[in-house]
């Protein structure tokens, strides 16, 4: 019986990022570009 609540449990909402539409959890910086609420946080290289 306690484990009965496991099929209720959701994987987590992705949103799209504005500058970049790429999926990113929300409340979270994108891994994608580094943005976050309009700001650049971090300096993402591109790989390749």
């Amino acid at each position: 019986m306690r484990r009965a609540y496991n099929s209720v449990l959701k994987l987590p909402q992705l949103s799209t990022c504005p500058q970049c539409a790429a999926p990113y959890v929300p409340h979270r910086l994108c891994p994608a570009c580094g943005f976050y609420k309009g700001r650049q946080v971090i300096t993402v290289s591109a790989i390749g």
